[in-house]
């Protein structure tokens, strides 16, 4: 159906992601005044309407317009000039002085506003200044409205058509008619496919040069998604072929003016980088090379060595610690390097070596900061340590690019303004992707020191790079691995397990301590199974809350992904209640008291860390993929709930935000990484080969704290053990060293 009329008011709307709930007034609507809702993105109090969309009757809000598209109209002749004008749509123009425009120009207001704006400084109140500048929202609106019906006719919807706008204005046409393969690369939300739907409609032949260079920069962006920061030449003129239908000479003639573009880089021939990423990875050596050269290079005398194992010596007492010639020669290597990398699987007293390091430092009265890519991590480090951690996002203080770039970050701790550290720490380093490492190395002065901890048996990072291994494959920083393992000691089964699969030597499954195995293949006795260890079992044997169990899985589809297992979790664990507000998203129900994820960067919303009494103390911008939480409060009537992530910060979600979280009580094994939980249960049948390998049941054994639990087939477990299938990353950091330092 179509309603025709204007917009009078609006109850609410979301900037970041246009969904609003405005009444829509005219003949043409029910009852002359009904609510609407949906992607109102563009619209002012004001704005003359067509829209489609459905008659609903809300439960509890009564009849409303579900919008599924609108456009916005010339205001028509015969409407009252002097009620829209009152009603705010245009800035600067309230209920006064549209009496008085109205009263001056009358029927010819809408004509005088639209071509002849300078006349109304002919009113009282009015200079020439504020008549300039009425005129330019005017313009701006004609234009947006304008452009709103050009781009539907590409099938181009109302949101996306407000965020092209506001990225080009008025060069938008230029960009459709000439070049519209530049939306893949400006707009998020628009891919290849989109853009080359838009350029067949605007004539751009199949094999157009801009064609060629879209669809090479394309798949060359979605070769980062799979976490490389180049593409072998042969594979990206392959892709090239099969994506554009185009042979593979003409693909590799287009290489040369992107590369004269500066949008891409080659080297050697064979390596073909988006310029980002290759710059990335350039500044991350030569930012490694200066921040090695202010230390010197020449070992430790005896002299500073017996001085420091003095200070050792003095920390092992306060504090109780042990620490073996190998974690005391980690702690000297530390003190004497400008750069230095710890690594270690667990139970090896990686974490205690790092305490002893920090407390060194600070002993010296040297400012340490410490810091890790998640906030669970940031947790963890700052409990094992008694010093307080930071996620590298909060470290650096990031921010939102701006309107519409929700997923882009803005640091504004960089080269011009950088941190005021004299030794850096930084834990969980497998997860490090090269965009961040480089942000972070930007605003670590010269001086400084970089201590790098991780685990290089881990999963690489989610983001592009391979930056822990590519770092100690080149040689060029001191590194040493932690390998005794002492848990093992202790009776710990999950670090000797763990150490084996890292091995390719298939674990003792026979546990009886914190580490267990349940041989079981169906289905339905393994949901039984979970939901009886996580409400009862796990919790009476080991002192933790259901809640800190987690699940962990390869996948994300079938019987054992996440999407299923979620849905009998929640069920079983948060069973829908009449003292549980829950609002739906999709296939999804976010219920109160829910455990969930969330699943995409957003560095413009806002979040704040609750006080004593209830008052708001910390505050700040950007919740990142990864972040997990409990929803703590949900307003049916404004449609809202409220996240408290795991280090206490309280973010409010509209409904349309929704579609950044997830439920949480099952995760990836990829999404559990930079995670410790007490207790840990892995449902292992089977599932894709590409995933079920070594690696992948390292990490997930390693996110065990207090036991680990696998129910499923040991024929499965053993086939992972023996696959040492890790998939190759194509990096170019290696390389990048390997050149800097060497000069």
């Amino acid at each position: 159906m179509k309603y025709k009329g204007y917009v009078e008011s609006f109850s609410y709307r979301n900037p970041e992601n246009g969904y609003g709930i405005f009444t829509l007034i005219g003949e043409g609507v029910p009852e002359g005044e009904i609510k609407c809702t949906g992607q109102s993105g563009g619209l002012d109090v004001g704005d003359c309407l067509e829209i489609e969309g459905e008659l609903i009757v809300h439960p509890t809000y009564g009849p409303q317009i579900k919008i599924s598209a609108f456009r916005i109209l010339p205001p028509e002749e015969d409407m009252n000039a002097e009620r829209y004008l009152a009603s705010g749509a245009i800035k600067g123009i309230g209920p006064v002085l549209a009496m008085h425009i109205v009263k001056k120009f009358g029927k010819d207001t809408f004509r005088v506003l639209d071509e002849e704006p300078e006349r109304l400084a002919e009113i009282s109140g009015i200079s020439i200044r504020m008549a300039a500048e009425i005129g330019v929202r005017v313009l701006e609106k004609r234009e947006l409205r304008e452009a709103m019906l050009y781009l539907s006719d590409y099938g181009i919807s109302n949101s996306l058509a407000v965020k092209i706008y506001n990225r080009y204005k008025a060069e938008l046409y230029d960009v459709f008619q000439k070049n519209p393969y530049r939306l893949a690369e400006d707009i998020d939300g628009i891919g290849f496919k989109t853009a080359d739907e838009i350029a067949e409609k605007s004539g751009i032949s199949k094999n157009s040069p801009q064609r060629i260079r879209g669809g090479l920069f394309y798949i060359l962006s979605q070769n980062v998604q799979e976490g490389n920061t180049y593409m072998p030449m042969e594979k990206l003129l392959e892709s090239a072929e099969e994506l554009l239908e185009i042979t593979r000479e003409e693909a590799k003639e287009e290489l040369i003016p992107l590369i004269m573009e500066q949008k891409i880089v080659v080297k050697g021939d064979n390596q073909v980088f988006l310029a980002s990423l290759y710059m990335a990875e350039l500044n991350i050596a030569a930012k490694i090379k200066a921040l090695k050269g202010a230390f010197s290079e020449l070992p430790l005398s005896a002299g500073e060595k017996k001085r420091i194992l003095t200070t050792l010596h003095q920390i092992k007492e306060e504090e109780e610690m042990f620490l073996d010639d190998v974690q005391t020669e980690a702690v000297l290597r530390a003190a004497e390097q400008g750069i230095f990398i710890l690594t270690g699987g667990p139970g090896t007293g990686k974490t205690t070596t790092l305490r002893a390091i920090i407390r060194y430092f600070d002993l010296q009265g040297q400012t340490v900061f410490l810091c890790a890519p998640t906030g669970r991590a940031a947790k963890r480090m700052e409990e094992a340590t008694g010093y307080v951690s930071k996620t590298i996002h909060r470290l650096l203080e990031v921010s939102g690019g701006g309107e519409g770039e929700e997923d882009r970050a803005y640091f504004h701790r960089n080269e011009s303004n950088p941190l005021e550290a004299d030794v850096i720490v930084v834990d969980e380093m497998s997860m490090m992707d090269t965009l961040l490492f480089k942000a972070l190395l930007s605003a670590i002065p010269e001086g400084c020191r970089l201590i790098l901890s991780g685990d290089a048996a881990q999963l690489p990072s989610v983001g592009p790079g391979n930056v822990l291994k590519d770092l100690i494959r080149s040689g060029f920083i001191q590194s040493l691995t932690l390998e005794k393992i002492y848990r093992q000691a202790e009776g710990g089964e999950i670090a000797a397990g763990a150490d084996c699969i890292r091995r390719g030597i298939m674990p003792d499954l026979a546990g009886t301590n914190d580490f267990f195995f349940v041989p079981r293949q169906q289905a339905e006795s393994i949901y039984r199974d979970m939901v009886l260890l996580i409400k009862d079992r796990i919790p009476a044997k080991f002192n933790v809350q259901p809640l800190q169990i987690q699940v962990l899985t390869p996948m994300k589809a079938g019987n054992f992904g996440v999407l299923t297992l979620n849905k009998i979790l929640q069920e079983s664990l948060n069973p829908p209640s009449e003292k549980k507000g829950e609002l739906v998203r999709g296939e999804t129900v976010f219920r109160l008291g829910d455990k969930v994820m969330q699943h995409k960067n957003n560095y413009n919303v806002k979040w704040h860390v609750r006080g004593i009494f209830g008052i708001s103390g910390d505050e700040g911008e950007g919740i990142f993929n990864g972040d997990t939480g409990i929803i703590t409060d949900v307003d049916i009537r404004e449609r809202t709930l409220t996240v408290t992530f795991d280090d206490d910060r309280e973010v409010e979600y509209d409904r349309e935000m929704l579609e950044e979280l997830e439920l949480a009580y099952a995760v990836t094994i990829h999404k559990s990484q930079g995670s410790e939980y007490p207790g840990v249960i892995l449902p292992l049948v089977d599932g894709p080969k590409m995933l079920m390998n070594r690696n992948l049941l390292y990490t997930a054994l390693t996110r065990g704290t207090g036991c680990v639990m696998i129910l499923g087939k040991e024929e499965t477990i053993r086939r992972m053990v023996e696959t040492d299938g890790e998939q190759k990353r194509f990096t170019g950091l290696y390389d990048r060293l390997c050149e800097v330092l060497s000069e």
